[in-house]
C-alpha cells in the first residue's frame, strides 16, 4: 500500500524540499546559474540553507566535484570564500565566467559591440566531422564565424560560454530532448514541447544575440548579490590529485552517481567547438561505464580516495555536506573509508520540471565529519 502523504512528509526535511509553486524554475536559476544549462546540478537554493545551518560566517568552502559552481557561486552570494575542483574543462569554464569580478561598463560595451557585429558576421569556414552531422550548415557556419573573432575580445571566456549555450540550442535535434539527443534531428518531426510539426534549426545568430545579452544581465544581477571582498578559486584536474593551501571551515558537494550522466558528452558541442582537453577517462561514474559491480566498486572506491584527499585540508569537525540520490546505499562505507562518519541522512523532494522527464524524485543530503 503507498504511504500516505502524512507518513510521506514525515521523512523528509521540509526547509530542504520547495514545491514548484514555492520555488518556480526563474527562481532555481537565478542570475548566474543559468548562464548554460547543466544537467544534474542542486539548486542554489539548497546550497544557501546548507550554508546558513552549517558553516560559520566569512568560513571558506571546498566543493571536489564543483559541477557548474553553484558551490561557488552561492558562497560568493553568502560571504564565503571557495575552492571548487572538477575534471571536466568546459566545467571549469563555465565557473570562472560565473565567479569572476567584472568591470560592468567594459563588459557591456564589449557585449554590444559583438551584438552589433552579428549583423554582417558571415560565415566562417566549412563545418566538418561532429559539427558537419549535428549543424545544419548555415547555424555552423554562424558558431564558426563567431569562434573567429572571440579572440579579439578581453572578455573571451564569457563569449566562448555564450558560443557554447548557443551551439546546445542550435544542433539538429528536437525542441524537446536537448538533454539526451540521440541522433541527428534533420526533417520536421511532431514536437511534444510545442504541440505541433516542428522543423530543425537552420541559423545560429539570433541564439548568440539572445544569450549574449542573457549573459550581460546576468552577470549584472549577480554584481549586485555578491558579497565584497570575497573570492572563489576554480581548479581544473582530478580531485583525488590536487594540492590544496590552507584550510576548510566546511565541504559541500554534489558527487555524481554511476551510470547517469557523462558530463563530458553532454556538453561534446562546447568540446568540439572550443577544443577543451577531454578528460573524461578521470570521470567518476561516468555513465558509459555503466552500473555493474565492477563499475560500483571503481566508483566507491574513487569517491572515498576524493573525500580522504580532501579531509586533510578540513578544520577538525568541520562539516562534510554531500546531497546525493544514495538508492545504492553506498555512501555510509564511502565515508567510512575516507576516515568520515556520518552523522545524518535528511531526505530531500525535488522539483522534476526539466524535459520530459517526470515522476516523484528524492535525494539525499548527508552530514558527517
Amino acid at each position: 500500500m503507498a504511504p500516505t502523504q502524512d507518513a510521506l512528509y514525515a521523512e523528509i526535511d521540509l526547509d530542504l524540499s520547495w514545491s514548484e509553486r514555492d520555488l518556480p524554475e526563474r527562481e532555481r536559476t537565478k542570475h548566474v546559474h543559468r548562464l548554460h544549462p547543466y544537467l544534474g546540478k542542486f539548486i542554489p537554493q539548497l546550497v544557501e540553507v546548507l550554508l546558513r545551518r552549517h558553516v560559520v560566517v566569512g568560513g571558506r568552502v571546498l566543493d571536489p566535484f564543483a559541477g557548474s559552481g553553484t558551490t561557488l557561486v552561492q558562497g560568493l552570494e553568502s560571504g564565503h570564500d571557495s575552492v571548487g575542483i572538477d575534471v571536466a574543462a568546459f566545467n571549469c569554464l563555465l565557473m570562472e565566467v560565473k565567479t569572476r569580478r567584472y568591470d560592468l561598463f567594459a563588459l557591456e560595451s564589449e557585449i554590444r559591440e559583438v551584438v552589433r557585429r552579428l549583423d554582417g558576421l558571415g560565415s566562417g569556414a566549412g563545418a566538418s566531422g561532429y559539427l558537419a552531422e549535428w549543424f545544419a550548415p548555415r547555424a555552423a557556419g554562424e558558431l564558426l564565424a563567431f569562434r573567429d573573432v572571440i579572440g579579439e575580445y578581453e572578455h573571451a571566456d564569457l563569449l566562448r560560454v555564450v558560443l557554447a549555450r548557443a551551439a546546445r540550442s542550435a544542433r539538429r535535434t528536437t525542441h524537446f530532448d536537448l538533454e539526451f539527443p540521440r541522433a541527428p534531428q534533420t526533417e520536421p518531426y511532431w514536437c511534444h514541447k510545442h504541440k505541433r510539426m516542428c522543423r530543425p534549426v537552420e541559423r545560429a545568430e539570433h541564439f548568440l544575440r539572445r544569450y549574449a545579452l542573457d549573459t550581460l544581465q546576468r552577470i549584472k544581477d549577480f554584481s549586485r548579490a555578491r558579497a565584497r571582498g570575497r573570492a572563489a578559486v576554480v581548479v581544473h584536474g582530478d580531485a583525488r590529485e590536487v594540492a590544496l593551501e590552507g584550510r576548510f571551515d566546511a565541504l559541500i558537494t554534489s558527487p555524481p552517481y554511476p551510470g547517469l550522466i557523462d558530463y563530458h558528452e553532454q556538453h561534446r558541442y562546447a568540446y568540439e567547438l572550443l577544443g577543451l582537453e577531454d578528460l573524461r577517462g578521470l570521470e567518476l561514474g561516468a555513465a558509459e561505464q555503466g552500473s555493474g559491480s565492477a563499475a560500483l566498486a571503481a566508483y566507491m572506491e574513487g569517491v572515498a580516495e576524493v573525500f580522504a584527499q580532501m579531509r586533510r585540508v578540513l578544520r577538525t569537525r568541520a562539516p562534510v555536506l554531500i546531497v546525493v540520490n544514495d538508492r545504492r546505499d553506498l555512501y555510509p562505507e564511502i565515508l567510512e573509508r575516507a576516515g568520515l562518519r556520518l552523522q545524518e541522512r535528511l531526505r530531500r523532494h525535488v522539483n522534476r520540471r526539466t524535459g520530459r522527464r517526470a515522476g516523484e524524485f528524492y535525494e539525499d543530503v548527508l552530514v558527517a565529519r
